[in-house]
């Protein structure tokens, strides 16, 4: 091996490695590289290069200064030392590709900065991956460092330095060093490399598997801050303003009351995970909800309604803060700014209300807890306050067991009453404690089980309800806190993932067996619920009453970096990274695109001055 091409021999080493590590993506997923032709499978690895050569020059930076540094002291035994360095990079990249390999199936992109914000909770981040085949994941982690390391051994030989040409040698590699600085940026350009210079399809899975998984890491980290600059800046501010101040023009009113007394009781129920395409009211799978169903065939159901987003803890600020959803971060996570967001429980604890807020699991999971605390709800139950022994679930004590907690403690709450339940046992890894209602063993079939459980311990809890004084005043809000890939397996961007129930029901309702097919979001159900009882929802910027025929149709969500639009016209959904459509149905008019990209400027823009 010739010493003056060692510097060039690591480099591409790390490229060798890292089109290994595309491979083995592209392979774990063939349920979607199935639909891709040859050639495209081909463009992954040529697209992907760019960001493979970028990485690779990153991990050069240590070992080529080292040799640089042997070459003016040659007494220096610095072969050891990048050895270890490299082993232990091929041990943690490795790591990071299969985590990435079942995160992917789970949330729709590579592996970022989002998983972070979980760390605080490390127990209900395992839980979620209860699903994972972790022997699979293991098997193929070891093989790759096996590999890897197998290979970097016999590639990379000590050799000694040259005993002539010293100094050349010394120029030649400080020359290596600094030339590393081309490959880092992608190139000479004005503008450095980025993700967007591999996307090259109108497949997202396609796109997705061209990036380098340690650099879309490395970068998240470095960008997921957004302190100062909005990132997605389609229009002058004025413009984007405009746009959506028309989006929430409408006449005032409630327009359609449904209440028999403006302040009834409230309970409002947040649904894991809850799909409408396993809502038999929804036109889902039929046999899954039959108590939802049933509460929907006695009140109003909204068929129409779409997620703000994709996770817990960003539904929750959608569901009672009427707040948007952003893609890459969460406000929850940014107490100063939750502390500013109007909130359900302020409103009606102002007119009077008893409020109580209760979950199985970790409320400090997400940084839930404080946003609970800033709300000022009187009590939170969580984990915490039941019994070790109904510990039965990963995530805490399954909903038959929170709804039990529930109905005793209402017995004893002084009316009016805000009781706010956000159920867990259809969040991954779908264990349940009462016998399989569908037979299978694949996740999806899994997850079907767990939702149909869930609603086994609503039906449970309106059944003991039903039986209780306040029960006749009581209106009973259920949404859910976002959708699910399952079933069907959808796509990240995919509308269908993000359709979910909402459902007005209880005593309190005069208006019943009622659909309303107006397209909203989770954002409007706080002004829909406080215009029925009379309270002031001026300050829900950000949301529409879907009781009043004059509010527009529309919803808004997002996704990891992109958004979607829906209207009666169709649904279109946009990637900001490649600054491209995904999918748009056949009868989107243009202007709905740009609806959709001033939604996301200006919601951000105020995320960002919150």
């Amino acid at each position: 091996m010739n010493k003056w091409l060692l510097q060039l021999r690591y480099f591409f080493f790390w490229i060798i490695f890292f089109v290994g590590c595309k491979a083995i993506f592209v392979a774990y997923h063939t349920s979607q590289a199935k639909y891709l032709t040859a050639s495209e499978i081909f463009r992954i690895f040529g697209y992907g290069l760019r960001l493979d050569v970028s990485f690779a020059a990153y991990i050069s930076v240590f070992p080529f200064f080292l040799l640089l540094l042997q070459a003016f002291l040659p007494q220096l035994k610095i072969h050891s030392l990048i050895r270890v360095y490299t082993y232990f990079l091929i041990a943690l990249i490795g790591l990071f590709t299969v985590i990435d390999l079942e995160l992917y199936n789970a949330w729709g992109f590579r592996l970022d900065a989002t998983p972070l914000q979980y760390l605080a909770t490390p127990h209900e981040m395992m839980a979620s991956a209860g699903t994972a085949p972790v022997f699979l994941l293991a098997t193929i982690l070891f093989i790759l460092i096996l590999l890897s390391t197998f290979f970097f051994r016999r590639y990379w030989r000590n050799l000694p330095l040259p005993n002539k040409r010293q100094y050349i040698y010394i120029g030649v590699s400080f020359l290596y060093l600094i030339i590393l600085i081309i490959p880092i940026r992608g190139g000479i350009q004005q503008i450095p490399v980025n993700q967007s210079d591999v996307y090259f399809s109108d497949k997202a899975f396609a796109n997705h598997a061209a990036v380098n998984l340690p650099w879309n890491l490395m970068y998240s980290l470095s960008k997921k801050n957004f302190d100062l600059k909005n990132p997605y800046h389609y229009f002058p501010d004025s413009t984007a303003r405009q746009y959506v101040a028309e989006m929430y023009k409408y006449p005032a009113g409630k327009v359609l009351p449904v209440l028999k007394d403006e302040r009834p009781n409230i309970i409002f129920i947040i649904l894991e995970s809850y799909t409408g395409k396993l809502v038999g009211c929804l036109g889902g799978e039929p046999g899954v909800t039959p108590n939802l169903d049933q509460l929907a065939k006695e009140g109003i159901v909204f068929d129409s309604i779409y997620a703000s987003g994709d996770r817990t803890e960003k539904g929750l600020v959608a569901l009672l803060s009427g707040y948007p959803v952003q893609t890459t971060t969460s406000i929850v996570k940014t107490p100063r700014k939750t502390e500013k967001l109007p909130h359900l429980n302020k409103i009606l604890e102002e007119a009077g209300y008893q409020s109580s807020f209760f979950y199985g699991g970790e409320l400090a999971f997400a940084n839930i807890k404080s946003y609970l605390l800033t709300a000022g709800y009187d009590k939170l139950r969580s984990k915490y306050d039941f019994d070790k022994k109904d510990y039965n679930s990963k995530w805490g004590v399954h909903d038959h067991v929170l709804f039990n907690q529930v109905i005793n403690e209402l017995r004893q709450e002084k009316t009016p009453f805000f009781a706010t339940i956000m159920t867990l046992s259809s969040h991954e890894p779908y264990d349940i404690p009462i016998s399989e209602k569908f037979k299978g063993t694949d996740e999806a079939t899994q997850f079907k089980n767990s939702v149909y459980y869930t609603d086994v311990a609503i039906g449970e809890f309106i059944t003991a309800a039903r039986k209780e004084p306040w029960w006749d005043n009581t209106l009973l809000i259920l949404a859910a806190d976002h959708g699910h890939r399952f079933p069907g397996n959808d796509s990240n961007n995919k509308p269908s993932k993000f359709r979910i129930p909402f459902i007005l029901s209880g005593g309190a309702l005069m208006e019943k067996g009622k659909v309303i097919s107006k397209i909203g979001s989770q954002t409007d159900i706080v002004p829909t619920v406080l215009a029925q009882l009379d309270l002031p929802f001026q300050s829900f910027v950000w949301g529409k009453n879907l009781l009043n025929p004059g509010a527009s149709s529309f919803a808004f969500y997002v996704f990891n970096d992109g958004f979607g639009f829906v209207s009666p016209q169709g649904a279109v959904t946009f990637d900001n990274i490649a600054k491209k459509i995904i999918e748009k149905d056949p009868q989107v008019p243009v202007h709905q695109l740009e609806r959709g990209k001033a939604y996301m400027q200006y919601s951000f823009e105020d995320f960002l001055k919150k």
